[in-house]
C-alpha cells in the first residue's frame, strides 16, 4: 500500500484538554487530515489512522460530559461519515497506534490506564478496529484483555498478522526499554516480535513506537528503522514522537506515517481520466 497524497491543511480539528508540559492542562486542537492511498478492499472506502488521544474534551452525546478524546472523537467522525462530509463510518476501516489514555482532569503527562472505552466506540460505529497498544494502555485485568479482544471486529496486535478483507494488517505493541516497566520490552525481544511479523509479509505494519529518519529532525527508533526501510511496499504507521511533518519515505522505500496527536483519512484514489 503506498499513500500518493497527504493534504498539509486539516479538514477538520477540535479543541481538546491535554497535559501541559509544566502542571496543570491547556486547550490543543486534533487535527483530521486527508490523503489518498492506491489500494484498499473493494468494500471498504477508507483507512481513518490516529494515535496519541492523551486528551479529554466534553462529549455531546453524554450531555456535555468529559470523556477521553477518542470517544468523542468516534462519535464525531460518525456523525460527519452519517453527514456526507466523510465516507460512511460503515465502511471505514480504523487504525489506532496506542497511547489512548489521560486523566479525567488532563493534568498528568503520561498517565496510563484503561483504553477499552476508546476501542469499543471506534468498533460501535466502524467496520472494524485493528492496531497496538501504547506504552499508557492498558486493557483491564488478563480474563478481562482476553474477552476484550474476543469481541468481533477488534483486533489487538502483538506480533500477529490479520487479513482484513483482503488488507494483510501486522501490529507490535509497546516500546523498547526497561521490560520491567509496563508497556515496554528490550530491544532484543522487541526486534524479535517486528522480524516475526515482518515475514508474515504484511502491507500495513501499526506500531506505537516508530523508526526515526536518519538525518531529519524525525524521531524515533534507529533500530526499528534498520528493520523495515527495506520493504519498499510497507507502509508503517507509528505514534509516540510526534513529528511536524506526518508522512516520510525510507531510503529503502517503505513509508512512514506518523499520527501522533493527529488523525489521517486514507481513501482510495480515483481512477485518472
Amino acid at each position: 500500500m503506498r499513500i500518493l497524497t497527504l493534504d498539509e491543511v486539516p479538514c477538520h480539528s477540535w479543541p481538546y484538554q491535554s497535559a501541559a508540559p509544566r502542571g496543570g492542562s491547556q486547550t490543543v486542537w486534533f487535527p483530521l487530515l486527508r490523503g489518498t492511498v492506491d489500494v484498499l478492499p473493494d468494500e471498504v472506502a477508507a483507512l481513518l489512522v490516529l494515535s496519541d488521544l492523551q486528551g479529554v474534551a466534553p462529549h455531546a452525546l453524554q450531555d456535555g460530559a468529559v470523556a477521553l478524546l477518542g470517544e468523542v472523537l468516534a462519535d464525531e467522525l460518525a456523525i460527519l461519515g452519517e453527514l456526507g462530509t466523510l465516507p460512511q463510518p460503515g465502511t471505514v476501516g480504523v487504525v489506532l497506534a496506542g497511547d489512548l489514555y489521560s486523566e479525567a482532569n488532563a493534568n498528568v503527562r503520561g498517565a496510563s490506564g484503561d483504553v477499552r472505552a476508546v476501542w469499543q466506540a471506534f468498533a460501535e460505529h466502524f467496520r472494524w478496529v485493528v492496531g497496538v497498544a501504547g506504552n499508557h494502555d492498558t486493557f483491564g485485568g488478563a480474563r478481562e484483555q482476553v474477552r476484550f479482544q474476543q469481541r468481533p471486529g477488534i483486533h489487538l496486535l502483538d506480533g500477529e498478522v490479520v487479513d482484513l478483507e483482503g488488507l494483510r494488517v501486522g501490529g507490535v505493541g509497546g516500546i523498547i526499554g526497561n521490560p520491567d516497566k509496563a508497556g515496554r520490552r528490550g530491544e532484543t525481544d522487541f526486534l524479535r516480535q517486528l522480524d516475526a511479523t515482518l515475514r508474515e509479509t504484511p502491507q500495513v505494519l501499526v506500531l506505537h513506537q516508530g523508526p526515526d529518519v536518519e538525518g531529519t529532525r524525525l524521531r524515533g527508533s534507529p533500530v526499528i528503522r534498520e528493520s523495515v526501510q527495506r520493504r519498499a511496499d510497507l507502509l508503517v504507521v507509528c505514534g509516540h514522537a510526534h513529528w511536524e511533518t506526518p508522512l516520510a519515505t525510507l531510503p529503502g522505500g517503505a513509508q512512514v506515517l506518523n499520527v501522533d496527536s493527529r488523525a489521517v483519512l486514507l481513501e482510495r484514489a480515483k481512477p485518472s481520466a
